[in-house]
């Protein structure tokens, strides 16, 4: 690291909250598939902000509508109405087939208000005890940092001096239907949460059976399926919704749903469940802000235009099928995923470190997930030559522990 990098280093830690460990890189641009450090050096990326930039970094569609959107008008707040925001109801119900859309900001926002609704579904429509309602979760789910998200989590490190936590949340274990029957036969549940394919978890992707299945058992104890695709939506893992065949009755959308630019997320529901809600009961200043509005409209449009689901699944396969020979030989552990949403499961943990850097030092950036599972999801626009280099040199890396 150069002496501006360490400069900044510096002023990172002596000014920033240390509430996150960064790798010590210092990224100072991004272009489609690249990042670029302070340095100059330039980076796969192969982490894609946890997803957010599907449609690749400053898109230059994106970059354009908050260009000419931010000269016209960004906020109003729900006071009024905007027209931004009409026509982003109207693209997202003419995409999704979803009733209606509840804008908001960031994941953890879209996915609190999916419980709220739950909630207000249970008492209202099944006749669920005033303060009995229960969501069911599965275990090592990831949603956020909330107290609410705490509440839910199975992770121990959630659960050290941050409480009192939020009841109301019951685990299940992850891909067993024998389990989420179990729970499910309660008679105060209004909904069950899950990721259909578990990203934080270290990519874990369920039975091809397990979320109609789920879908089936939630009809058959009225029960609401909700779906938190803020990772996995929006051509992610070679559709546009992870769970469509499942058909949730509601769906939470985020990160790419601007394209890495700003913080966007909404709630899809039907009106069985979005007409409950009353003018008053929730909000946000921002949510379904008309810059927000625009960009959110433009970068859907992206995924659809570039052909970019089908760009993923592609990918997806010629990135596992390249690598599937490792664990055959049994260098690395796993090889799984769905789309570009990838991961690579190491033996041990100080084998996945120590391919890490090594990635970093060939000119590719990503993170270790979960133990000794890597993320490995490139922006869905990259190309085949550039999906070859980047196989190369996670080959060339792993060499390090052959």
């Amino acid at each position: 690291m150069n002496k501006i990098g360490k400069t900044l280093l510096r002023m990172d830690k002596r000014y920033g909250a240390q509430n996150y460990k960064a790798m010590d890189v210092i990224i100072r641009a991004g272009r489609g598939i690249y990042m670029y450090d302070v340095n100059g050096k330039k980076y796969y990326d192969y982490l894609s902000s946890y997803s957010s930039v599907n449609q690749g970094h400053c898109h230059p569609r994106l970059v354009e509508a908050i260009h000419e959107q931010s000269k016209k008008l960004t906020l109003c707040s729900r006071a009024f109405y905007s027209e931004e925001l009409c026509e982003y109801y109207k693209y997202m119900n003419s995409m999704f087939g979803y009733d209606r859309c509840l804008p908001m900001n960031t994941g953890v926002e879209g996915v609190e208000t999916a419980i709220k609704l739950a909630r207000l579904w249970g008492y209202k429509v099944k006749g669920i005890p005033s303060e009995r309602a229960e969501i069911i979760v599965a275990k090592n789910n990831f949603w956020g940092r909330s107290i609410a998200a705490c509440s839910s989590s199975s992770d121990p490190l959630c659960y050290q001096n941050f409480g009192p936590y939020v009841p109301g949340f019951t685990c299940v274990k992850y891909d067993d239907l024998t389990d989420l029957e179990l729970k499910l036969r309660r008679g105060n549940v209004a909904g069950f949460l899950i990721e259909p394919i578990q990203g934080e978890a270290g990519v874990k992707v369920p039975k091809e059976n397990y979320l109609k299945r789920a879908r089936e058992l939630c009809n058959r104890y009225n029960v609401l399926l909700i779906c938190d695709e803020v990772q996995t939506g929006l051509g992610r893992t070679g559709k546009m919704l992870a769970s469509q065949d499942a058909r949730a009755d509601m769906v939470v959308l985020g990160k790419a749903l601007s394209g890495g630019m700003m913080p966007i997320s909404c709630v899809l529901g039907n009106n069985n469940v979005m007409d409950l809600i009353e003018a008053g009961s929730h909000g946000s200043t921002y949510g379904g802000n008309p810059l927000a509005a625009k960009v959110g409209r433009v970068a859907v449009d992206i995924i659809l235009k570039e052909n970019l689901i089908r760009n993923s699944k592609d990918k997806g396969n010629l990135f596992r099928n390249s690598l599937k020979d490792y664990v055959e030989r049994g260098i690395v552990k796993d090889i799984r995923g769905k789309g570009l949403l990838n991961a690579i499961e190491f033996n041990k943990v100080e084998e996945a470190e120590k391919v890490v850097n090594k990635f970093r030092e060939n000119g590719l950036l990503t993170k270790i997930t979960k133990g000794s599972t890597v993320r490995m999801c490139p922006p869905l626009i990259i190309s085949n030559k550039e999906m070859n280099n980047s196989i190369d040199i996670i080959k060339e890396s792993l060499r390090i522990i052959e």
